[in-house]
């Protein structure tokens, strides 16, 4: 028998473990090989059982797939209540976060062979459609998640969203002081991209990462015309340089991170509508049966 110390070094080793564990690959990816199963199990009976004329989401088989997929989405809807309660264990968060991955995944399979292939107009493929942007989004989201996050530490360099702004407002401090000897029109660039709000920016820029009107840019591409070169206005143009190359870092953190962030405006409400359609779909189901 282990030693009571022995024991504690094996628990905090387990633990370990677990905490620099994927949750895709939690538990040596239990909830995939339960979605694989769950899939090859839908597909084997689609294919071996016989529906009379064919495959529906009417029949006796449409309505077991219906209800098995009906029960995971509103299982799989309640991550978000479950994330308010973190615990460790059989059902901790990253086991959950795994088990909806897997179990949504496997709705692809589950939801359109409940369909039975036959979609149209109505509201029974409106949930379907519904059900796939979810999904598709949801795939979305992990490859940014697994992806995103160190494109956005190595564009930090080691430095926090607070201190790229310092490093910016120390510039701008330089630059206003070494504006103040230039004639108005000059003086008016500099002003202008002094003033500039680098954090109002619409939303496709921030996607993007494009910014054509930056006044920046503009400052520095047009402050050397018609210009006889002096110290003044070298400073002026260095710094302008800087100013840019700092605003580019800060604006590429913040397409990372609306990169990251894009995807739940699309999930949680495709999800929400998804979850009406449904409700639809089981009520004209059962008014027309």
């Amino acid at each position: 028998m282990a030693s009571v110390p022995e024991r504690d070094f094996a628990f905090h080793d387990q633990r370990r473990d677990t905490d620099h564990e994927s949750f895709l690959s939690h538990r040596n990816m239990r909830w995939l090989k339960v979605a694989t199963a769950l899939c090859v199990a839908a597909f084997a009976t689609y294919f071996l059982i016989d529906v009379d004329p064919r495959h529906n989401g009417g029949s006796w088989y449409g309505y077991t797939l219906g209800t098995i997929g009906l029960l995971l989405i509103v299982w799989l809807s309640l991550l978000g209540i479950r994330k308010r309660n973190m615990t460790r264990g059989k059902w901790s968060l990253k086991a959950w976060t795994s088990a909806h991955v897997y179990l949504g995944l496997a709705l692809i399979v589950i939801g359109t062979l409940h369909t039975g292939f036959q979609l149209g107009w109505n509201v029974h493929t409106l949930a379907w459609a519904l059900m796939m942007l979810v999904i598709l989004s949801g795939i979305y989201g992990i490859v940014v998640y697994a992806t995103l996050p160190t494109a956005l530490s190595n564009n930090a360099r080691e430095m926090t969203r607070a201190q790229m702004v310092e490093a910016l407002e120390a510039i701008d401090r330089q630059l206003d002081a070494a504006a103040q000897p230039l004639e108005r029109a000059r003086a008016d660039l500099v002003i202008a991209a002094l003033e500039e709000d680098v954090f109002g920016a619409g939303v496709l820029s921030r996607l993007t990462g494009r910014y054509p009107r930056c006044r920046t840019t503009f400052a520095l591409e047009n402050f050397g015309i018609g210009m006889t070169p002096n110290e003044t206005e070298d400073r002026v143009r260095t710094l302008l340089g800087r100013r840019k190359a700092q605003l580019e870092q800060i604006r590429r953190a913040m397409k990372i991170r609306a990169r990251l962030e894009v995807w739940l405006y699309i999930h949680i409400p495709a999800t929400i509508a998804l979850l009406a359609a449904l409700t639809a779909h089981v009520i004209s189901v059962f008014y027309y049966w």
